[in-house]
C-alpha cells in the first residue's frame, strides 16, 4: 500500500503552498543522492518525496488526491501522479533550488559541469469517438522515433577530460580570474562518439518504427495532452529518452453532443406520437436504451437520462444525457390531412393551454444548471 504524500513529506493536510514547499525542500536535500551515494533508501525517498511534491503542489491534483487518495490518478498510468524519472525530478529542481549542489539540479547526479541530455519529445494526435471517451480506451499507435543504434559506443571527450566543463584562467587588472565555460566539443556530455553503425546519424541514432501503447483513461476532452514518459527520441551519451504527448482529438458523434460531461440528443416524433405517446429507443455512448413518452407531449420538452453522459475526468461523477423532444411538423398535407387540421383549428383540444409545468425554454436550461 502506497504511503500518504502527507505522511511523506511530514506535514498537515491543511499545510500551505509554501509549508509544502518548504517540506520538500528540507527532504530533497536530506536524501539528494549526491549525499548519499549508493544508499538505495535514500535514493527510495528522494524520489517518493517528489512525487508527493509533484501532486500537492499542483492544487488540481491536491483537490483529487484529498478526495480519493491514490486511486485518483490510477486510471490515468503514468500521466500523473506516478511514474518519475529521475529527470522529470530534477527538472523540478530549477525552479525550488534555483541550481544548488554545484553542478545544478536537472544535470544528472552532480560531479563539475557534465550533464545528463534528455532526448526530444515527440507529440501526436490522437482521434477519440465519445465512446471512447466515456469508457476509456486502450491505443496501441505506431510511431518513428530515434534510438540508439546497437554498436554505438562513447569515449571521454579529450577536450574538458569527461567533465563537460572547460575552465579558462585570465590575466586581468583585477587579478587572476576563472570562467567555466560548456564544452564546444561534447556539447556538456563529457563524452564523444567513439564507433557508429554506418547507417546511424553523427549522433548514433537511427529512426525506427514503434508500437507504443496508451492507456486514455476515461472522460478526456478535446485539446487535452497526455504523457507517455520515455517514448519520445533516445538522448546521445547514454541520456535520458524524450516523452511522447499524445494530444486528444474528439471526433464529431452522428447523432450526441457534447457539452462538458453533458451529452444532448435531439428526438423528433410526429403530432400523432406527441398526443398519443409513444416509446423509442436511443444510442446512447454506453448502448441502446429505450425511453418513454407520455401522451400530451410538448416540443422542447426534456428528458434526463442521469449518468449516461462522461465521466468526469477529476473524478466527479458522470454526466446526463438530455433528450431534447422535437415534434416534427409535416411541411405537406395531402386533401383529407388538410381538411382534418382545418376542422380542428377551432376545437378546445387543438388550442394552446400552456401548464405551469409546461416551462419556458430559458427556464429549463436554468434548472439544468441549477
Amino acid at each position: 500500500m502506497k504511503e500518504d504524500y502527507y505522511d511523506i513529506l511530514e506535514i498537515s493536510k491543511s499545510a500551505t503552498a509554501a509549508e509544502i514547499k518548504k517540506a520538500y525542500r528540507k527532504k530533497a536535500l536530506q536524501y539528494h543522492p549526491d549525499k548519499n551515494p549508493g544508499d538505495h533508501e535514500a535514493e527510495a525517498m528522494f524520489k517518493k518525496s517528489a512525487e508527493a511534491y509533484e501532486v500537492l503542489s499542483d492544487p488540481n491534483k491536491r483537490s483529487r488526491y484529498d478526495q480519493y487518495g491514490h486511486r485518483a490518478f490510477e486510471n490515468g498510468g503514468g500521466f500523473g501522479g506516478g511514474g518519475m524519472n529521475m529527470e522529470d525530478i530534477f527538472s523540478q529542481f530549477g525552479d525550488i533550488f534555483g541550481g544548488a549542489f554545484g553542478g545544478g539540479f536537472g544535470g544528472g547526479f552532480g560531479g563539475g559541469g557534465r550533464r545528463t541530455v534528455k532526448g526530444s519529445n515527440l507529440r501526436i494526435r490522437v482521434q477519440l469517438t465519445l465512446e471512447e471517451i466515456a469508457n476509456g480506451v486502450e491505443k496501441k499507435i505506431k510511431v518513428k522515433r530515434k534510438k540508439l543504434a546497437k554498436g554505438t559506443t562513447y569515449k571521454t571527450c579529450s577536450t574538458c577530460n569527461g567533465q563537460g566543463q572547460v575552465t579558462r584562467i585570465q590575466n586581468t587588472i583585477l587579478g587572476r580570474m576563472q570562467t567555466s565555460a560548456t564544452c564546444s566539443t561534447c556539447g556538456g556530455l563529457g563524452q564523444i562518439v567513439d564507433s557508429k553503425p554506418a547507417n546511424a546519424d553523427a549522433e548514433g541514432m537511427l529512426v525506427t518504427e514503434e508500437t507504443v501503447s496508451i492507456k486514455i483513461p476515461a472522460g478526456v476532452v478535446d485539446g487535452m495532452q497526455l504523457k507517455v514518459s520515455g517514448k519520445g527520441n533516445d538522448a546521445p551519451g547514454n541520456g535520458i529518452a524524450g516523452d511522447l504527448l499524445v494530444a486528444i482529438e474528439e471526433k464529431p458523434h452522428p447523432t450526441l453532443q457534447r457539452e462538458g460531461d453533458n451529452l444532448h440528443y435531439d428526438l423528433y416524433i410526429s403530432f400523432s406520437e406527441a398526443a398519443l405517446g409513444t416509446s423509442r429507443e436511443i444510442e446512447t455512448v454506453t448502448g441502446k436504451v429505450r425511453i418513454k413518452i407520455d401522451n400530451g407531449a410538448q416540443s422542447g420538452k426534456i428528458l434526463r437520462l442521469r449518468n449516461k453522459g462522461i465521466p468526469s475526468i477529476n473524478g466527479y461523477g458522470t454526466g446526463d444525457l438530455l433528450v431534447h423532444v422535437n415534434v416534427w411538423t409535416p411541411k405537406s398535407l395531402s386533401k383529407e390531412q388538410r381538411e382534418f387540421f382545418e376542422k380542428m383549428s377551432n376545437d378546445e383540444h387543438f388550442q394552446p393551454k400552456p401548464e405551469k409545468e409546461d416551462k419556458s425554454f430559458f427556464e429549463k436550461v436554468k434548472d439544468m444548471f441549477s
